[in-house]
């Protein structure tokens, strides 16, 4: 998200349906909730608007929010790819996660054609790296960080796909498929590399 919302998009949100998440507002109000990351227009008629995990997030964090680092506008969560990021230790960072991926299983079960939540998401195919991050951290599996072993999860040139690297590759690849994603071992021709390729799964 590129900035936060006024705080005439913030009653928008704060009104959301509590159960669906179904958004009432003007169409430039919706519009922009979209660009922010914390709506999405349903693609079957009557096309209606629906808050995204991130406006979940900052829907039930209530009218004034705490201010967060300036890294991570308030609203965003961000699943840990693997490399040199900063990992928030603690109980918030596990309730995050989880909240972060019972979102996602709902965004699968609104936007998908037949409500499965079994697989994959549009939102999902859009930011693979992102979406199979957040698979493994929220089955308990730890990001590579400042040399504490643990996976990675790389884009690759082939499309709908993300390498994932680490010492339990098979263990990556029984959460993932878990998760909807078609997995399978391969390893580099350059340098030798073992990896779990993923993609989603479509059926």
């Amino acid at each position: 998200m590129a900035r936060p919302p006024t705080a005439a998009q913030r009653r928008v949100i704060e009104d959301a349906d509590p159960g669906t998440g179904r958004l009432r507002g003007t169409d430039a109000q919706l519009a922009a909730l979209v660009r922010l990351g914390l709506a999405f227009r349903h693609p079957r008629p009557p096309h209606d608007h629906f808050l995204t995990p991130a406006g979940h997030r900052l829907r039930e964090a209530g009218p004034e929010p705490a201010p967060a680092p300036a890294a991570e506008p308030a609203g965003v969560f961000a699943a840990r790819v693997g490399g040199a990021e900063e990992i928030p230790p603690g109980p918030s960072r596990t309730r995050e996660v989880r909240d972060a991926w019972q979102g996602l299983l709902e965004l699968r079960r609104m936007t998908n054609p037949d409500g499965a939540t079994d697989r994959p998401c549009g939102w999902e195919r859009t930011h693979l790296v992102r979406a199979a991050a957040l698979a493994l951290e929220a089955a308990g599996h730890r990001p590579e960080h400042a040399g504490t072993p643990g996976y990675r999860v790389r884009a690759t040139p082939q499309p709908e796909a993300v390498a994932v690297y680490g010492p339990a590759l098979a263990e990556y690849a029984a959460t993932l498929e878990a998760a909807g994603w078609q997995c399978g071992e391969y390893t580099e021709a350059r340098t030798r590399a073992r990896h779990v390729l993923a993609s989603p799964r479509r059926v």
